[in-house]
């Protein structure tokens, strides 16, 4: 890594002199691990803002509002169009705003969508438009990963990077999880009682449910969590200086073929695992909610996301171990193969069809998760460490488009049809991590 000190920096305790992860005696595996960990905490909170949505939507129309299917799905799909757009601007910040202030200010931004939707679900009259400007917002809780973890990557040796950026991003992705198990358990109760304002009638007339909810806590419980995210982060945080001649210096990656290539292959893990996450619950409710003793989606969509945080974690560190190259072409195999199963299990016949399509839902969650992990292992291994930074942030900025194009398409296409457009889209991942990166003689191994 190419590093630069000016006399300002050397005097500042932001700056870390002289740092190279892979030069012995250049690397303080403490001050990379307590990185990671306060970055991987405000990075679960991003994710927990950024699939807010996800959650409340699929009972939006109980609280009284009228939104057709259509519109819930482009609800749904609103924070992965800002996630992906904003990751495109944070993907240039590491190297300009070093670690602390990146952390730091990213976080406190959070609250804006935190407290945004305790007023937007209160009353039904609140307007489409407003609801799709908040829905915008949460997805800044997506944007800072593409600098959350090229940040990281700075502080870690190569032989390090699967491990830490697997723990990372995963932890991280666990904040998909929490929100859409907890929201269920959180707007039950009338934990901060008049104080932010009255009850919400909940009404199911299909299950014959008359109940009151508190849905503005829903986003108002977690800002607790994010100011002291944005507390420890400028306290314990620090910097690594990179050498860096700004934005223009950074879109060279874009001359390297394998930025396209890693692009698509992240897209087909991350952007699978992102897009079924955001429409997981709505997927549910459109199958299966006009049926007797249909399945809660809020009870079912937060075991996708758990388990594929689950696989990144895993495959993070096996990655290290066997190359990201066939792990990823692993990935893609099972993401089409469960990806055309799951397609034939769309056309219910009653609520007892439900597992076959959960479990075909599971085994796409659990492969996009491997191969999420396999991905970001190579990148570091195919590029040189200040370009790695940079394939990081743009990759994983595309794949954050996810929950919106999916959302997109599944408004437009029969879920039949859209689920064997993934299968189809995977095949191709697959035939570009084998010839490329999995086979013997492969140009890039990783």
């Amino acid at each position: 890594m190419e590093l630069k000190m000016s006399a300002k920096a050397i005097k500042s305790s932001e700056w870390l002199e002289s740092w190279d992860p892979n030069a012995e005696g250049k690397w303080e595996s403490k001050i990379a691990w307590k990185t990671l960990w306060v970055t991987t905490y405000a990075l679960t909170l991003g994710f927990m803002s950024w699939f807010l949505v996800s959650a409340l939507a699929p009972k939006l129309n109980n609280l009284g509002f009228d939104l057709s299917k259509k519109e819930l799905y482009w609800l749904a799909a609103m924070p992965g169009l800002a996630g992906g757009g904003l990751r495109l601007i944070w993907m240039f910040l590491p190297p300009i705003l070093g670690t602390r202030k990146l952390v730091t200010y990213s976080t406190a931004l959070l609250i804006f969508p935190l407290v945004g939707w305790s007023f937007a679900v209160r009353s039904p009259s609140t307007p489409y438009v407003a609801l799709l400007i908040l829905a915008f917002l949460s997805g800044i809780g997506g944007g800072v990963f593409s600098g959350f973890m090229p940040s990281t990557s700075y502080f870690f040796p190569k032989s390090k990077q699967g491990l830490a950026l697997g723990i990372q991003a995963g932890v991280g992705n666990f904040g998909v999880s929490i929100i859409q198990f907890f929201t269920p358990i959180i707007v039950g109760s009338a934990m901060f009682g008049a104080t932010l304002g009255g009850p919400q009638n909940f009404v199911d007339k299909v299950k014959g449910i008359d109940k009151c909810v508190w849905y503005q806590n829903a986003g108002l419980v977690w800002v607790p969590f994010v100011i002291v995210s944005v507390l420890i982060s400028w306290k314990f945080l620090k910097s690594v200086p990179v050498t860096s001649r700004g934005v223009k210096d950074q879109l060279d990656i874009f001359n390297n073929k394998h930025t396209w290539l890693m692009t698509v292959l992240y897209f087909m893990t991350f952007g699978t695992f992102a897009g079924f996450s955001a429409q997981f619950g709505l997927l549910i409710k459109n199958l299966f909610g006009e049926f007797a003793n249909a399945p809660d989606p809020v009870k079912f969509a937060f075991f996708g996301p758990l388990v594929g945080s689950a696989a990144r974690v895993i495959s993070g560190p096996i990655a290290d171990r066997v190359g990201g190259g066939i792990l990823t072409f692993i990935s893609g195999v099972g993401i089409a193969v469960s990806a055309f199963f799951t397609s034939g299990q769309l056309s219910p016949a009653s609520s007892d069809d439900f597992m076959s399509f959960f479990w075909g839902m599971m085994a796409i969650f659990f492969f996009a998760g491997v191969g999420n992990a396999s991905t970001f292992k190579q990148m570091p291994m195919i590029f040189e460490p200040r370009q790695a930074g940079g394939v990081l942030g743009w990759t994983g900025a595309i794949a954050a488009f996810g929950p919106f194009i999916f959302g997109v398409l599944l408004s437009l296409m029969a879920p039949t049809d859209f689920f064997q457009a993934v299968a189809l889209f995977a095949v191709v991942g697959t035939a570009i991590a084998w010839w490329f990166y999995a086979r013997k003689g492969a140009v890039a191994k990783s």
